[in-house]
């Protein structure tokens, strides 16, 4: 028996940090090992809860031996493609494993982890566990005992066996939910089999309801078709049906022409997921297999019978959604419904059915606020043009209505006109105090400080945050104390909701941005990013921008620049185009 150790680089210490939010993540890391070792099959064994038996991952890849295993497994943190290539040797797919830690990922469901391994003749197997590991203070010290026999020269795979299982309901493994997790990765892929408890993954593993047709076309013989439609609010990784003949896939998941109808919801599309098996089609495919040919008439008879089931299904899956929206909503606006006259109340009526579609999987507390938008643009006469927009612009044009309730805020919608005025205003106001040569910058940081919406979306969605702002400013205190209390700098930082922050730096609006400035928004920017490891954009902003001020391609990730009369005019160009599509009459 030989002693083996695991190899330490040094990402180790950030990467074991990161949890996986559930077993089942954790086990599909072992299929993915799979994958990336050129396996045509994988077998996953489940057992039941609260049994003793244990969970097993057992694939017919290339196996490792006693080199492989010291110079690549053992490498716990190594980036596999640094040294391999982004590509399986045999299969030439594209490499899953990345942060070469996944070899970890089995002890997240149970307290010990066995692998055997066989290729080239030779079986090699070890095993630790939890306790293990944990009694080393440093993990490369701990010595895994490696068994060597000889086996059978064709035998090649890897099986993992995870005993001791933990038997808490949030980390046991649920069956159906990894082959649902599997599916979104794998359910396209033709040379890779997957087996959970002895079912291979199928369509009906996807989330929803399953539904299977069968037809008989003229010409083209019998036609199933397959499918499941999401019932989460997740949208699927690889939407859509694809088209098999004689068993095989022919060309990408497509939609059947529904992506072409101008009253289908686009977002629903994303929860469609399955196949049809159409073998009458096989004189009507291209050579390379990846398409039908063009004006093909028996193809265009499936399309029309998938066409027809998918619409039918989504019919009944999400009509009853929008009805019962309606129906919650309904008492809600009853009394201010029945204080509008009759013809006030069909465009009401048409404008909300119109919104309920397009809105079907919000929660009625996002659908309420768009609804009293509404009614308040057509109780309000200044508005009705509004709202007749909305009730008789094509299907699309809604889209557009919805994207910019969106960006301008839904409580601000329904005094949109007053507000696009009041930004018009502030903006002449903002372009007098940019144009004075004796204005400062500390004049213009008060002046914007409150309006981020002037510098465009990805902006404005940054809000303040008086915590972060605390943290600022003992971080700076501790950086800029002293003889160098002077250099402090002027900034305002805000935070997104994806959690990034930002820093602006204003300078006086006669003040051409010069290489001198960016270096000392960038050294604001690494000297918070000492105290902290979130991720920091920076946007400096003054008159105009010098020769010598850097190009985009060559600043820092994340670093942006503006002028003052750029900021304005597009704002005013944004304010305008607003105007234009949301006030203007649409013609049917």
């Amino acid at each position: 028996m030989k002693q083996i150790h695991f190899q330490v680089n040094s990402r180790i210490a950030s990467l074991l940090s990161e949890a996986y939010t559930s077993s089942e993540k954790a086990l599909k890391e072992l299929v993915d090992n799979a994958w990336d070792a050129d396996a045509d099959t994988v077998r996953v064994s489940l057992p039941s809860p609260m049994s003793k038996d244990p969970i097993v991952v057992e694939d017919d890849g290339t196996g490792m031996t006693e080199e492989e295993l010291r110079r690549h497994y053992l490498s716990i943190a190594n980036d596999r493609r640094v040294f391999r290539g982004d590509r399986t040797k045999e299969k030439q797919r594209r490499v899953k494993g990345r942060k070469g830690i996944g070899k970890f990922s089995g002890l997240m469901a149970a307290s010990e982890m066995t692998v055997e391994t066989w290729a080239r003749g030779l079986r090699c197997s070890f095993t630790f566990s939890q306790a293990d590991l944990a009694s080393f203070e440093a993990i490369q010290e701990f010595p895994l005992p490696l068994n060597i026999a000889a086996c059978e020269p064709e035998l090649h795979g890897t099986k993992i066996t995870l005993n001791h299982l933990h038997q808490s309901g949030l980390s046991f493994p649920n069956p159906e939910k990894l082959r649902t997790i599997l599916l979104q990765e794998y359910g396209r892929e033709e040379d890779f089999c997957i087996q959970v408890n002895e079912k291979n993954l199928a369509i009906d593993d996807a989330p929803g309801e399953y539904r299977e047709l069968i037809e008989s076309l003229d010409g083209i013989g019998e036609v199933r078709l397959h499918f499941c439609i999401s019932d989460t609010k997740t949208t699927l990784k690889q939407p859509g049906i694809t088209i098999k003949v004689d068993g095989k896939t022919v060309g990408k998941p497509s939609f059947f022409g529904l992506d072409r109808k101008e009253d289908f919801p686009i977002k629903l599309l994303k929860k469609l997921f399955g196949e049809v098996d159409a073998d009458g089609l096989k004189s009507h495919v291209t050579a390379g297999w990846d398409a039908i040919v063009e004006n093909s008439e028996l193809f265009q008879k499936v399309e029309c019978f998938v066409q027809n089931a998918l619409n039918e299904a989504f019919r009944l899956q999400f009509g009853r959604d929008v009805q019962l929206a309606q129906a919650r909503l309904t008492k809600r606006v009853h009394e201010r419904l029945a204080s509008l006259p009759e013809f006030k109340r069909i465009y009401v009526q048409k404008a909300i059915t119109k919104i309920l579609e397009k809105n079907y999987d919000e929660p009625e507390s996002k659908l309420e606020p768009i609804v009293f938008v509404v009614l308040e643009a057509m109780e309000s006469s200044d508005y009705r043009v509004l709202l007749e927009h909305i009730a008789n612009s094509p299907p699309r044009d809604i889209s557009l209505l919805a994207d910019s309730l969106n960006e301008f805020n839904l409580a601000e919608m329904a005094l949109f006109v007053e507000k696009a005025k009041f930004r018009t205003s502030f903006l002449d106001n903002l372009e007098l105090i940019c144009n004075s040569e004796s204005t400062l910058e500390a004049q213009v940081h008060t002046a914007l400080q409150n309006a981020l919406w002037v510098f465009g979306a990805g902006y404005s969605m940054f809000s303040s945050n008086i915590t972060l702002k605390k943290i600022v400013e003992n971080c700076l205190n501790k950086k800029y104390s002293g003889v160098r209390s002077s250099e402090r700098p002027d900034l305002m930082l805000r935070e997104n909701a994806e959690g990034d922050y930002l820093l602006i730096e204003f300078k006086r609006p006669s003040h051409a941005l010069t290489f001198d400035d960016y270096q000392q928004a960038t050294k604001y920017r690494h000297d918070f990013n000492l105290h902290q490891d979130k991720n920091v954009k920076v946007l400096l902003i003054g008159g105009t921008l010098t020769p010598g001020f850097p190009s985009k391609d060559k600043r820092e990730s994340g670093v942006d620049a503006l002028t003052f009369s750029g900021v304005i005019s597009t704002a005013r160009n944004q304010l305008d185009w607003y105007l234009k599509n949301l006030l203007t009459q649409s013609t049917p």
